[in-house]
């Protein structure tokens, strides 16, 4: 089997999934660019269709909303299915909070509310789990120890899949099933102007018990976003990285053993 090039992988764009009219892939678009991608974006609340196949793309990034990945939208469940077929064709996957609940629930776990109704508003601590201990060894870059968040939702783990870094609140917040699919509960594409922007229009959240104040996420992003920012740059490398000469494409995950259902057809 040919293996693909550096190059060749950036000739195709990466698929950039938003929730909201006036959303923006924030740090991860302007990585994904410099890194010589285009970006092609679909909004699915808005009407845009998701190709037939992801084939075309070099990766898939799913972004957060304000919906939840448990409401009754046609478009969600139609999105939530379409993740099986990402993961059947072996595309690099990378769901960022809701984009993550809908890659675990589409797995077939749980996703629910905080059992005392705590949210994640602002920057908390993660830990490493052993495997993402490994994982930073590869990327040769620390875990950063506070992240940004923005989610009164959290998932459980879904079968099969690794645990990659936990927290006091909502425990499960990265993993990966099978090679290339991630889901991170935080928002590590929050730019400054971003975290701006939410806490003005989204204001009442901060009022939400375990939210933190307006002024602690503007301060907490001196504090940690270097740290932050190091890690996904790394990171995209990593995920997006072309197969190693004789190894071919991304093997498709099994989601029978993940506990997943795979669509017959796609989407």
């Amino acid at each position: 089997m040919t293996s693909v090039t550096a190059t060749e992988a950036t000739e195709k764009p990466v698929l950039i999934v938003l929730h909201q009219e006036h959303s923006t892939p924030g740090r991860v678009g302007r990585l994904l660019v410099e890194r010589g991608y285009r970006l092609e974006i679909k909004r699915p609340p808005l009407g845009c269709v998701l190709p037939e196949t992801p084939d075309h793309y070099a990766g898939v990034v799913v972004f957060g909303g304000p919906m939840s990945a448990n409401d009754e939208h046609d478009w969600l469940r139609r999105q939530t299915d379409w993740i099986g077929c990402v993961l059947k064709a072996g595309t690099p996957y990378l769901g960022l909070c809701l984009g993550a609940q809908m890659l675990a629930r589409h797995l077939g776990a749980r996703v629910a509310p905080h059992g005392q109704g705590h949210a994640e508003i602002g920057y908390y601590p993660i830990r490493p789990t052993q495997a993402g201990a490994s994982l930073a060894d590869e990327l040769g870059v620390a875990w950063p120890g506070s992240v940004y968040q923005w989610h009164r939702e959290g998932f459980d783990l879904p079968r099969g899949a690794q645990a990659l870094a936990e927290g006091e609140i909502f425990p499960n917040q990265a993993f990966r099933v099978g090679e290339r699919a991630y889901g991170l509960q935080f928002h590590p594409e929050v730019t400054y102007a971003m975290m701006c922007r939410w806490t003005v229009r989204a204001h009442e959240r901060m009022a939400m018990p375990g939210a933190r104040t307006r002024a602690e996420h503007l301060e907490g992003w001196y504090l940690h976003d270097p740290a932050v920012r190091r890690f996904l740059d790394a990171f995209l490398d990593h995920w997006l990285a072309p197969p190693a000469a004789g190894e071919g494409r991304s093997q498709p995950i099994a989601l029978a053993s993940a506990g997943g259902a795979m669509p017959e057809t796609c989407p």
